[in-house]
């Protein structure tokens, strides 16, 4: 196994911007890959400093990347860069040039925790041809569907969001119902810890799910909006995109 830490200039945010990348040390290429994001607060260094993600993979054909998506929450800003094409359509044609990278949508897979568990929904569903499973942990699911009500952070998330995100491809239910009307909805997985602050706001979406008969599986466990929480359910959620590769 092998970890690269890769650096090239994105021409959708027009800056230079870093990632690692964990090579396999099994199978033979080209790999399936899986995309794995951040939240608010952290950069592309944090699964590989604050887990065990490189054991966690050991012995399966799967590349894995870690990507910075920066504070954009990984979708299209109404004032700034288009963090959804970048992390669902640049970073994989870059990977999928310079590595030994399978460029099909049933070898792409994505998940995240908090800001980056949202963000693999919203590049899932707003990349629904692109990518055959998509993961979040503790995600902020209701970003992308009403205002912030905290007076801190209303500018900045205005400038991502705009003023009325619901019903755009800011929404995660917005996008879910249409990639089912298109018959190409990714395989989902969703969790929460049951002493996280975001724990209602995933209990709504599941939810919502529900209402509109979008398939998915959803848990809860004992725990919070911690490492000690991700580090335990990144597990799951590497097995379950294994399933969904078909690397097991």
């Amino acid at each position: 196994m092998a970890l690269c830490e890769v650096h090239f200039f994105s021409n959708l945010l027009r800056k230079q911007v870093g990632m690692y990348v964990i090579l396999p040390d099994a199978g033979k290429p080209p790999f399936a890959t899986f995309y794995l994001l951040h939240g608010l607060s952290d950069d592309y260094t944090i699964w590989q400093r604050r887990t065990r993600i490189e054991a966690h993979v050991a012995g399966l054909p799967l590349i894995v990347v870690l990507p910075d998506g920066f504070r954009g929450f990984y979708t299209a800003n109404e004032q700034g860069p288009d963090y959804a094409s970048y992390i669902g359509v640049e970073i994989p044609n870059f990977i999928e040039r310079n590595f030994p990278a399978r460029p099909a949508r049933a070898a792409r897979c994505i998940g995240g925790l908090s800001m980056g568990g949202y963000g693999a929904l919203r590049v899932a569903l707003g990349f629904a041809d692109r990518f055959i499973s998509a993961t979040s942990h503790s995600g902020a699911m209701l970003a992308g569907q009403q205002p912030r009500r905290d007076v801190g952070e209303q500018a900045e998330f205005r400038r991502i969001f705009g003023p009325s995100p619901k019903g755009t491809d800011h929404d995660l239910l917005h996008l879910a119902g249409r990639a089912k009307r298109r018959r190409l909805l990714p395989r989902l997985r969703i969790d929460c810890g049951t002493d996280d602050f975001l724990l209602d706001d995933n209990r709504k979406f599941h939810a919502a799910l529900r209402r509109l008969r979008i398939e998915h599986e959803y848990e809860e466990f004992a725990g919070g909006h911690n490492w000690d929480y991700w580090e335990v359910h990144v597990r799951q959620a590497i097995d379950f995109h294994a399933k969904a590769l078909r690397l097991r």
